[in-house]
C-alpha cells in the first residue's frame, strides 16, 4: 500500500501571506504543495500563473504539484516547468493530442499527472496508464474553493486501483474537492493515496495546519 501524503491547496491560503503560508504548511507536515491555476475560460476562475509560483518556489523545497485548469494547456506546459512545477497535471479535454502534451511533460523531467472531472471516463486515459506519474480525481467540479464532495467518484477511484493492481502500475491516485476528516477516510479506502485539501486544513481546528494535516493522515 503507497504512503498516505497530503497536498495542501493554497487556494484557501492567505495570498496577501503566500510564502509564509507555503513555510507553515512545510512546517505542519506537508508532503508537497498544491497550486491549482485556472484561466477562467476552461474554468469559470482566475488564479496564479508563472511569475507567481516562480517567486513562491524560494519559500519551500517541497514538491510544487501544480494542477493546470487551463486551455489550450500545451503551449503553457514549458512555462510552468521553468517556473518550479514539479509535477504537472492537465486535463484531457484541454490538449489537442494528450499523448504529445504527456511527451511534453516528460522531456522536461517532471511528473505527468492527468486530472479527471467527476464525468469524465477513465477509458480517456487507459491506453497512457504506463506513462502516468499521478491521476488527479476530481471530487467537484473544478472552478472554485469550498464546494461538496460528490461520493460517486469514489468508484473511479476502486477501478483505477484494480486496473493498477492488476497490470503491475505505480501511478499515485490523488483526490482533490471538498475532502475533510469524513470522507478523506472513504476515499483512502477507495485507493486515494493522495489528498488534496484546502479549507478543512487552513480553516479546521482555529487554522493549527499540523493538527489538521495529522488528522487526515490518520483516516
Amino acid at each position: 500500500m503507497k504512503k498516505i501524503q497530503i497536498s495542501p491547496s493554497i487556494l484557501s491560503a492567505n495570498f496577501s501571506q503566500l510564502g509564509n503560508e507555503i513555510k507553515k504548511l512545510e512546517e505542519g507536515g506537508a508532503d508537497m504543495i498544491h497550486i491549482d491555476v485556472m484561466d477562467g475560460h476552461f474554468v469559470p476562475n482566475l488564479t496564479i500563473g508563472p511569475p507567481v509560483i516562480k517567486a513562491l518556489r524560494q519559500y519551500t523545497k517541497l514538491p510544487f504539484d501544480v494542477h493546470l485548469m487551463i486551455s489550450p494547456v500545451h503551449k503553457y506546459i514549458q512555462d510552468y516547468a521553468d517556473a518550479g512545477a514539479d509535477i504537472i497535471t492537465i486535463h484531457p479535454e484541454a490538449t489537442d493530442n494528450l499523448k504529445d502534451s504527456i511527451n511534453h511533460i516528460k522531456k522536461l523531467n517532471k511528473k505527468v499527472g492527468i486530472s479527471l472531472n467527476p464525468k469524465t471516463k477513465i477509458n480517456v486515459i487507459t491506453d497512457f496508464l504506463n506513462e502516468i506519474d499521478l491521476i488527479l480525481i476530481m471530487s467537484v467540479n473544478p472552478g472554485f474553493g469550498g464546494q461538496k464532495f460528490l461520493p460517486e467518484v469514489l468508484d473511479k477511484i476502486k477501478e483505477l486501483k484494480k486496473i493498477r493492481d492488476q497490470k503491475n502500475l505505480d501511478f499515485d491516485i490523488e483526490i482533490d474537492g471538498g475532502i475533510n476528516f469524513d470522507n478523506s477516510k472513504l476515499a483512502i479506502e477507495a485507493g486515494a493515496n493522495i489528498l488534496v485539501s484546502g479549507t478543512t486544513i487552513f480553516k479546521n481546528n482555529d487554522g493549527n495546519i499540523k493538527k489538521n494535516i495529522d488528522l487526515l493522515k490518520s483516516s
